[in-house]
């Protein structure tokens, strides 16, 4: 690493570095300045050597040094000037730009370079021999080779600044800009897949900020300024989504901005919503979510009404028209009506992520929840004042399709409106943020319901009609479509008919028990039942006559409602009891059914391969059989054809081992008889080929006579024809010298001068290389003394290392030794101490032995009183006397003695004598 004293001195080393062409060199000293810990305060020099470093990067396409020096300058001047970070992460942004810029013009320019007639004229052997063998257009490897490594670079520049400025709240702005322009280089060259990426780091980088609050200058969302800026960027990601078509990355753009409103719960500027609105349109129709894609338009009318003031009365009434045509294009059945379980718990989550994008909040309890339909959409349409905006035709469709009922002219009404409406549309003038508004692309959908409403009114007038009459009525598609169409409302329930191909029919007459008009049929019949019986008779005094009657009939209803419930709740649980057990038994039956059936598969598939290969081997044999008869035919055949007599086989014992004999032996009778002819027909070419020689040998001699004497004449004749040429050729020559020996001198001139121009050339040539070899030696003689240098240092540091630990093991192997000693000697000082306390013991008890045999022999016992002293210290003598005093002899028999006088002898006994402990001395 470069050690300079001033960062001055560093500065002025790159520059010399960089004219004499050895900029990587320069690149590792600015880096090694930069990365040092000696420079972290910061300085107008840092900044000047920063924009080098910076410009020596982007030439050399450093995008790792780059990123490592900008993380070094953000520490140093985080706290002190951040605003020099932000000129310099602009230098860079910009330089990476330029170059990428100049990259693609070059590759244009050298693309409409070899635009030209020649292509050999311009270009060199090599580049031919290129061409011929890659077989790659100029253009595709210009763009590989000049345009690729730039825009990779600057891909790289764009998500080292993101990642740099991430959670910078001083550099916002920056990193606003950085996100922008990394879209707009998205969006110009078409880059999904860096698209898809960026949206990802953005995402995350928000994400984290969130996660991670104790960060020391981590952006404030909930101030106006930096809410805006992410909001800007979040809305920016979302026109190039949909500019670029990436619908799934738009709609995660859509959640985001969702989400980073629900996070500061601050509602942006309605310009904002406009976009947002609009774009969810267009997310909303690409996904086939046509409820809410009008929900959408709703939104984006009411947001347009009440804050467009420039908004024209022609713009109104077309995005109004957009509304009302975008609700009827929502099909008019349940979709969720008949479908499974997991589709229906999928289908939740799906309406509510897509419910809270359009600020409709759903309430979870299903008793109190506003529910999302077309029929409300309508009725909302109604009551917010949108269809006194529409166009007239319009207006009159939606009346059309929703409150006449016209199953025969239906069709012929509504086919005029909807050629009307799908000529109107265009651009808005005085709405801007809109997109595009075409009414045509609801035509489709409209002439959809229009078929499912002259279905459905054709079916409460009709109980069957003919394929052909309802073809007729519906002109908009063929009868396959409408087939199509009426499966799916049959399906969820819209429609009741039933076509017959056979009698070219249509049924509408078909209810079952789920129908709507059977379903509840009981209860009407009730009602009415009810509401005539109470016409008959009418009720007198009712109110006063049930409270008369049933005092306690709130109680008795409360009890008997608490018990209908609890009886619910009992009744739920066992049939989820019952559903369980019935689940889990007809998952048991379906493993051991699938057990069973991959069992019998397994064996089955052993047998099959078993006759396969048993087939295989006797279709192999007979085969092989076959082909040895077939040989053998063709043996036959071939050998015998010529006879006329054939030999005599029998068909069964037609093998080709008897056939090879009989071929064999007519061979050898074939080559005997051959071997005669043979030896007849020698002879007899013998005698005529003699007899042939002799004819033709004098006319052979005579031939040979003449032919000499012709050769010799055409020897003589070109032999003078040379001797003429050689002359003539020689004269030419002469005359050729002579031409030339004027310009001898100018030969020999024009010889040394290159002679010497080549010799000054090479003796150039040579210094450079024996200079260029001096250099090379030096500056590995000098990496090996820094290398030995190094060695010897780490060497010697791993001695020292090496000795100071084996000081250190040495130390406490001794303390050890030590301590194992001290405890040794403590140990055998209690065993000591032990060992003498249980002698005194055992003296202890042998004294109280001795006295109890004198107390069962009747010996009197000794007062403690006159028992003499021995000779030793108090401590030991302490033992004795409650000795002694329990060894005095028993009271009298009938007297009483107090309990502290009941160890006592006579004063007339006498003790018996001390008895030595041992050798040493102890009593």
């Amino acid at each position: 690493m470069s050690t300079f004293a001033k960062p001055e001195n560093a500065l002025k080393r790159a520059e010399e570095l960089i004219n004499v062409g050895q900029k990587q060199d320069a690149l590792q000293a600015l880096h090694d300045l930069i990365t040092s810990k000696r420079y972290r305060a910061w300085q107008k020099t840092l900044e000047k050597i920063m924009f080098k470093y910076i410009e020596l990067c982007v030439d050399m396409r450093k995008g790792r040094y780059a990123k490592d020096g900008l993380i070094q300058y953000r520490i140093v001047c985080q706290q002190v000037n951040v605003n020099s970070l932000e000129e310099v992460i602009k230098h860079f942004m910009q330089l990476s730009t330029e170059k990428a810029e100049l990259a693609r013009n070059q590759a244009q320019a050298l693309e409409e370079a070899l635009d030209v007639e020649d292509l050999e004229a311009d270009k060199r052997p090599e580049d031919l021999m290129l061409s011929y063998v890659s077989g790659e257009k100029g253009k595709d490897r210009s763009d590989r080779e000049l345009v690729t490594p730039w825009f990779k670079f600057l891909w790289e520049t764009y998500r080292t600044v993101l990642e740099i400025l991430r959670n910078n709240s001083k550099l916002e702005n920056l990193y606003a800009m950085t996100a922008h322009r990394a879209f707009q280089f998205c969006k110009q060259y078409k880059r999904t897949t860096e698209f898809r990426r960026l949206c990802e780091i953005i995402r995350n980088h928000l994400s984290n900020l969130n996660k991670y609050k104790d960060q020391r200058d981590r952006p404030d969302l909930t101030a106006p300024e930096s809410l805006q800026l992410y909001l800007d960027t979040r809305f920016e990601q979302l026109k190039i989504a949909t500019e670029l078509e990436l619908w799934q990355e738009a709609f995660r753009s859509v959640e985001d901005i969702h989400g980073l409103m629900c996070m500061v719960k601050k509602t942006p500027k309605a310009s904002l919503m406009v976009v947002y609105y609009a774009k969810l349109t267009e997310i909303f129709w690409i996904s086939g979510s046509h409820l809410y894609h009008a929900y959408a338009w709703l939104k984006l009318f009411l947001l347009q009404k009440n804050f467009n003031k420039n908004l024209s009365q022609k713009d109104l009434q077309t995005i109004a028209s957009s509304v009302v045509l975008a609700a009827l294009s929502v099909p008019p059945y349940d979709h969720a009506r008949g479908a499974s379980h997991l589709e229906l718990e999928n289908e939740k989550e799906r309406n509510m992520r897509m419910s809270n994008l359009i600020n409709f909040n759903l309430d979870p309890k299903p008793e109190s929840r506003e529910v999302l339909s077309r029929s409300a959409l309508l009725l909302e349409l109604v009551s917010k004042g949108v269809m006194s905006c529409v166009l007239p035709e319009v207006k009159d469709l939606y009346h059309l399709l929703e409150h006449e009922f016209l199953p025969m002219d239906l069709s012929l009404k509504v086919q005029p409106l909807l050629n009307k409406i799908s000529k109107i549309g265009g651009k808005l003038a005085s709405a801007s943020s809109v997109p595009e508004v075409q009414l045509s692309k609801y035509g489709l959908a409209l002439e959809k319901l229009a078929t499912l409403r002259l279905l459905q009114q054709a079916s409460q007038v009709y109980q069957t009609m003919t394929i052909e009459s309802l073809s007729q009525m519906i002109p908009f598609f063929d009868f396959s479509v409408v087939e199509k169409i009426s499966v799916d409302a049959v399906k969820h329930k819209f429609l009741t008919m039933k076509v017959d191909h056979m009698k070219g029919a249509v049924s509408f007459s078909i209810l079952d028990l789920e129908s709507d008009t059977l379903r509840n049929h009981l209860t009407a019949l009730a009602a009415s039942l009810n509401k005539a019986r109470s016409m008959i008779y009418p009720p007198l005094n009712k109110a006063s006559k049930i409270r008369d009657t049933l005092p306690g009939l709130a109680e008795v209803v409360e009890k008997e409602h608490k018990k209908l419930l609890a009886r619910k709740a009992i009744i739920e649980q066992r049939k989820e009891e019952q559903e369980r057990q019935l689940l889990e038994k007809e998952r048991e039956e379906e493993l051991k059914r699938l057990k069973l059936q991959k069992n019998t598969e397994e064996a089955e598939q052993k047998r099959l391969a078993i006759e396969f290969e048993k087939r295989k081997i006797q279709r192999i044999q007979n085969e092989i059989e076959e082909r040895e008869r077939e040989e053998a035919k063709a043996l036959l055949m071939e050998k015998f054809s010529k006879n006329k007599k054939k030999p005599i086989i029998e068909g069964d014992k037609l093998t080709k081992q008897a056939l090879m004999e009989l071929a064999l032996n007519e061979q050898l009778r074939e080559k005997q008889e051959m071997e005669k002819k043979l030896q007849k027909l020698s002879k007899q070419m013998d005698y005529l080929e003699r007899a042939k020689r002799e004819e033709a040998a004098p006319l052979i001699e005579a031939a040979y006579q003449q032919r000499l004497v012709e050769e010799q004449l055409l020897h003589e004749r070109e032999q003078q024809l040379e001797v003429e040429l050689s002359r003539q050729r020689h004269e030419s020559d002469l005359q050729q010298k002579n031409r030339l020996a004027r310009v001898m001198e100018n030969k020999r001139i024009f010889e040394e001068r290159v002679m010497s121009s080549r010799h000054s050339e090479f003796e150039r040539m040579r210094q450079e290389r024996e200079e260029h070899i001096r250099q090379v030696r030096q500056a590995r003689s000098q990496e090996r003394l820094a290398k030995r240098k190094m060695i010897f240092y780490l060497k010697s540091e791993e001695e020292r290392l090496n000795r100071l630990r084996e000081e250190e093991e040495a130390r406490k192997r001794e303390e050890a030794e030590r301590r194992r000693k001290e405890e040794a000697e403590r140990q055998a000082k209690l065993d000591e101490i032990a060992e003498k306390q249980r002698q005194r013991e055992q003296e202890l008890e042998e004294k109280e032995r001795l006295r109890r045999q004198q107390i069962l022999v009747g010996e009197p016992a000794v007062r403690s009183s006159e028992t003499p002293t021995p000779a030793k210290p108090q401590v030991e003598a302490v033992p004795v006397a409650p000795a002694a005093a329990a060894a005095s002899a028993a009271p009298a028999a009938g007297k009483y003695v107090p309990r502290h006088l009941r160890g006592k002898v006579p004063s007339s006994g006498q003790a018996p004598p001390p008895v030595r402990r041992g050798a040493g001395g102890g009593w």
